[in-house]
């Protein structure tokens, strides 16, 4: 589909075909592990999913996962001492841990770009609890998505799938190998990139104006890297009239998704 937005010069030139840029492919699976009510929970249930591998719940939420789900033959009894014994100290597991089937990420194809519809894109956003907290934002705000980058992006599992508290089987996941080349294909499908700076000149609310929107935030450190930068169709900044430089990622994710909910 050819863009309905003008685009700038980074953008020009030779493409590689969508369906090799962009396939679908299932997250890695691994030793890792999933905790928490709500987490599990959602991994339980999410179809997305491949099977999952070990259950470990403390009699009262075995009870629990039964009036859920039935009667699961993978699940195991122990108690809580046991249950952290298998996950990474201090993991606040609440009586439950799932090693989960390998989750399955979506193509770019997969986002439906109608009036208000919304996508997060996270460039090189690394910290699990961000990330994590991004996606319960983005359930919470209805957005239809969150864009990752492979190799500066972390797992789907431990602190992520916790601070996501089920979000993360519920919340579209694409990632991608070049955050560039994925904002030209959203383009070309009709979505404008609007990316989060300090130094921009217009505030967020004043360029959002209801259409189908990439909001593309960077790392705390760093920001919005240059050639990413260049591929949003215009920046905005959260305004901040109590004077403080900058908010955390996660929370200057929840207030632009907020901002994006009322433009609709």
């Amino acid at each position: 589909m050819a863009s309905t937005f003008e685009r700038n010069d980074a953008r020009r030139g030779g493409k590689t075909p969508p369906h090799k840029r962009f396939a679908r492919r299932p997250e890695a699976a691994s030793d890792d592990w999933i905790w928490g009510w709500h987490a599990v929970a959602a991994a339980l249930e999410n179809p997305r999913r491949g099977p999952p591998v070990r259950l470990l719940a403390t009699p009262d939420r075995a009870r629990q996962i039964e009036a859920k789900f039935g009667k699961l033959k993978l699940l195991e009894p122990a108690d809580n001492a046991q249950i952290a014994q298998a996950l990474p100290q201090g993991a606040s597991h609440q009586g439950v841990a799932l090693q989960a089937g390998a989750l399955e990420t979506v193509s770019l194809e997969d986002f439906v770009g109608g009036p208000g519809a919304v996508i997060v894109m996270l460039d090189q956003v690394t910290d699990p609890q961000n990330v994590g907290a991004i996606l319960r934002s983005a359930a919470a705000f209805g957005a239809a998505g969150v864009v990752l980058q492979d190799r500066h992006a972390p797992r789907f599992t431990g602190a992520l799938a916790k601070a996501a508290a089920g979000a993360l089987d519920r919340v579209p996941v694409a990632r991608v190998v070049n955050l560039s080349r994925a904002l030209e294909e959203l383009a070309d499908a009709g979505w404008r990139a609007v990316g989060l700076s300090g130094e921009a000149e217009r505030p967020l609310a004043e360029v959002l104006d209801g259409r189908p929107t990439v909001l593309v935030l960077g790392s705390e450190g760093e920001g919005l890297r240059r050639l990413v930068s260049e591929h949003c169709d215009e920046l905005a900044r959260i305004p901040m009239p109590g004077g403080f430089e900058s908010l955390n990622v996660s929370a200057a994710a929840a207030v632009a998704l907020y901002e994006a909910a009322r433009a609709r």
